[in-house]
C-alpha cells in the first residue's frame, strides 16, 4: 500500500503534536492508596489522616507524594 491510498489513521492513531503529560492525580485515588503511597500502612488512622488531606487539599494532596 502506498502512502497515498492509505486509509485515514483513527483519531487514536494520530501523533498529536504536543505529548499530553500525565501526572499522579490524572486518576481517582482513596485514602487508602495515598497512605500506601505515602509508605505508611493502611492502619485505620493512616487511612483516616489520608482521607482528611484529601478532602482538604485534593489532587495537591496527590501531587505531593506522586508527582
Amino acid at each position: 500500500m502506498t502512502e497515498s491510498n492509505r486509509p485515514p489513521l483513527e483519531e487514536s492513531e494520530q501523533v498529536s503534536p504536543e505529548p499530553r503529560i500525565r501526572t499522579g492525580a490524572d486518576q481517582p485515588w482513596d485514602p487508602v492508596d495515598l497512605a500506601t503511597a505515602q509508605g505508611r500502612d493502611p492502619t485505620p488512622e493512616n487511612i483516616e489522616r489520608a482521607r482528611r488531606e484529601l478532602e482538604r487539599d485534593g489532587a495537591a494532596a496527590i501531587e505531593r507524594t506522586v508527582p
